[in-house]
């Protein structure tokens, strides 16, 4: 199934002349079989962007697109990412206490929107996502959403890991959400500087990110059952941390 053009950038040159204008893109795809000084030169710039690469065949380029693209096409962004640490500085400046969600490995675009509402409601500042394993934040990843993605900061980083790191470098506390953790949900002090980080549903948190948070916790069931939706569980945490932050007030 082609994508709509106005979606894609196509050929060396476009691709290079938008990243040279530091366009939002969400990734680029270029041939196994592409050869030339400008490949290094897109992979640079697409470093130096924040945008991911990925090597595939030919094929699946000629899948997604009929336009003249000389084995290299760079998908638009829906949306504007922001550097983390400016974000920080910017919640921080206006007197607020920061509450940020990381995703790890949610690639399903309808909990990424669904979370993305919660998030907005709730009064979270900002989504932080890999630049690789997370579903793409396209048009269809906003409409679900019903517009959420684009009221709230998202932070594009190329390390999860580095990212706890700067957190914390800021006073923000970082919790991981774990069946098997012993500290419930209420108990964690979402009044102050806080970060929750969300694993897929199959494979959960990455155990090296796992480990670097300041603290495991999980959400009491009334019933012993496997798992929740990813969506519903943070916005059973989120909620959490509204209800305390509501009484600090």
């Amino acid at each position: 199934m082609f994508v709509s053009k106005k979606n894609i950038i196509a050929g060396r040159n476009p691709v290079v002349e938008a990243l040279k204008q530091h366009q939002t893109l969400d990734k680029i795809l270029i041939s196994k079989n592409a050869s030339g000084n400008v490949i290094q030169e897109i992979r640079t710039l697409a470093k130096e962007n924040n945008v991911p690469v990925q090597y595939v065949p030919i094929e699946k380029i000629n899948s997604l697109t009929n336009i003249q693209h000389q084995g290299i096409i760079a998908f638009k962004s829906a949306i504007r990412y922001q550097d983390l640490q400016q974000v920080i500085d910017f919640v921080v400046a206006k007197g607020e206490t920061p509450l940020f969600i990381i995703l790890d490995g949610i690639t399903d675009v309808r909990n990424i929107g669904a979370i993305a509402r919660t998030a907005v409601c709730c009064g979270a500042h900002a989504i932080i996502i890999p630049d690789k394993g997370v579903g793409a934040l396209n048009e269809d990843a906003v409409k679900t959403s019903a517009g959420a993605l684009e009221l709230i900061h998202i932070c594009r980083v190329n390390s999860l890991m580095k990212a706890v790191d700067e957190l914390r470098l800021n006073g923000i506390n970082v919790y991981a959400s774990e069946m098997t953790a012993t500290t419930k949900l209420y108990d964690l002090p979402l009044q102050e500087p806080a970060a929750i980080v969300m694993g897929s549903e199959d494979k959960g948190v990455f155990p090296a990110l796992m480990k670097i948070c300041n603290e495991k916790f999980y959400i009491p069931m009334a019933n012993n059952f496997e798992s929740l939706n990813v969506s519903v569980a943070t916005g059973m945490i989120l909620y959490e941390a509204m209800k305390q932050r509501s009484y600090t007030k």
